[in-house]
């Protein structure tokens, strides 16, 4: 997802004492209004390209295509017997990458050919033939020109995408009634099908997490990411900052295609299109605007999203019968005091891990007893279990009860050019106080991409 304005807002628990909550049972996916989410005859192209990466192309498939029409699709190369004959993903690997720069190169000498044209139809070969009349509909007189630098390749997610609607289950009930409670389009919870199908631990090379793929940035405006707990690994409560996140894109860009396209581009980034363009119409940005962070991702992701609905909508026309997985049932209870994980999961009657599994957003510290789980903090315990857990609470020794936090830590990404001095200056900390938390002897050694814990008390 996109950059976004740092703030100090911190997320609510949304739970006061003691809270049973079983998740609601509603039909999944009431549409909104079509006019909430419209697909203008230009966007039709990219999201139908975009069904076909989700729902047709395999793993082992890769289009070669224009990246400014994608409609215009060179070539699929198809690894899939290769890959049925038992192949080894190393090799699968190898004879893909070879393929695809063969492919990328045969299309680029053939838009070379018809570029300098002067040619009869006679004079050209098969795939020269083919380009030709793959964009007879587009205009303009250097146009195969113009696509030499436009050839992508685009691997296929049909398996991705069909395992994301498997999981999916386990969270999309509550997830969609947490968007009915926040006034927002429940359409807007198949948005993790094209950030991370679903998938709990995925984590991006620009640090993004979880299934809504949170950057730090924003998650510290809408999460918590600390030394105790980074919610953008669980699924619930990342969704809860997620909805926070698509209201405020909302407000202030006024209409969902722009919204939905903020939070991949950033907030701030589309409000510079609309600027720029003087136009809130998405289609006539992604054909006009030139910012320079507005890559195909962005492009991209409006149309991705459609095409995600659909995809979901429609899964027994694209993948037949699909084994959902059940949905994750759960009580939860707010805790008074600060306590060890291993603690709540002796008085839920579970084993730490099934606990973790309820709770993923738990650091290491916290489940290994280094770091309590803070008071006030609502956790979830497995379903009937409630009131044996009040139970063993109330007679809880004193002693397994905690008055505060052992020391706590927020983490930082150092980025280029940062010196120990500014981290320490952003944080309103010392920089001895980051040198002894991380064991740092020599300040100078700090390097791009290093995580840094920063004391926070």
């Amino acid at each position: 997802m996109g950059s976004s304005e740092e703030s100090s807002c911190r997320p609510a628990r949304f739970a006061i004492g003691w809270v049973a909550a079983w998740w609601v049972l509603l039909p999944l996916l009431a549409f909104a209004a079509p006019e909430d989410f419209p697909k203008p005859a230009g966007l039709v192209p990219q999201v139908e390209f975009w069904k076909k990466v989700f729902a047709e192309y395999s793993e082992n498939q890769v289009a070669i295509h224009d990246n400014l029409y994608l409609d215009k699709i060179y070539a699929v190369i198809d690894l899939r017997p290769l890959a049925e004959s038992g192949a080894g993903e190393e090799t699968l690997r190898r004879e893909r990458r070879r393929r695809q720069q063969a492919e990328l190169n045969a299309v680029d000498r053939a838009l070379a050919r018809l570029a300098r044209g002067g040619f009869a139809a006679d004079d050209l070969d098969e795939r020269e033939r083919a380009i030709r009349s793959l964009f007879q509909d587009v205009p303009g007189a250097r146009k195969f020109s113009a696509a030499r630098g436009r050839v992508r390749a685009q691997q296929g997610l049909r398996e991705r995408f069909r395992r994301g609607l498997e999981i999916s289950r386990r969270y999309l009930p509550r997830m969609e009634e947490i968007f009915r409670r926040e006034a927002l389009p429940v359409e807007l919870t198949r948005l993790p099908f094209v950030e991370s199908s679903f998938n709990v631990n995925a984590y991006s090379k620009v640090g993004a997490a979880g299934i809504w793929q949170f950057i730090p940035s924003s998650a510290r405006i809408y999460l918590q990411l600390n030394s105790v707990e980074d919610s953008r690994r669980d699924p619930i409560y990342a969704t809860m900052g997620a909805a926070r996140h698509l209201r405020d894109d909302y407000e202030v860009l006024g209409n969902w295609p722009l919204a939905v396209t903020a939070y991949n581009h950033g907030r701030a980034g589309m409000a510079r299109a609309v600027r720029k363009l003087g136009t809130k119409d998405l289609m006539t940005i992604i054909r006009g605007y030139d910012g320079r962070s507005f890559g195909f991702a962005s492009r991209n992701f409006y149309a991705e999203f459609l095409a995600a609905v659909e995809v979901e909508r429609d899964h027994e026309k694209y993948f037949g019968e699909v084994q959902f997985e059940p949905r994750i049932e759960y009580q939860e209870v707010q805790i008074q005091d600060y306590l060890r994980f291993a603690t709540l999961a002796k008085m839920a009657r579970c084993s730490v891990e099934e606990l973790r599994v309820l709770n993923p957003g738990f650091s290491n510290e916290v489940v290994e007893g280094k770091l309590f789980v803070p008071r006030n903090y609502t956790l979830r315990i497995p379903a009937g279990r409630l009131d044996e857990f009040r139970a063993a609470y109330a007679s809880l020794p004193a002693a397994d009860r905690f008055g505060r936090q052992q020391r706590t830590y927020l983490v930082h990404r150092v980025t280029r050019g940062q010196t120990v001095g500014a981290i320490a200056k952003r944080y309103r900390t010392t920089v001895a106080a980051i040198q002894a938390a991380n064991g740092l002897r020599d300040l100078r050694r700090v390097r791009v991409g290093q995580v840094l814990k920063i004391p926070t008390g």
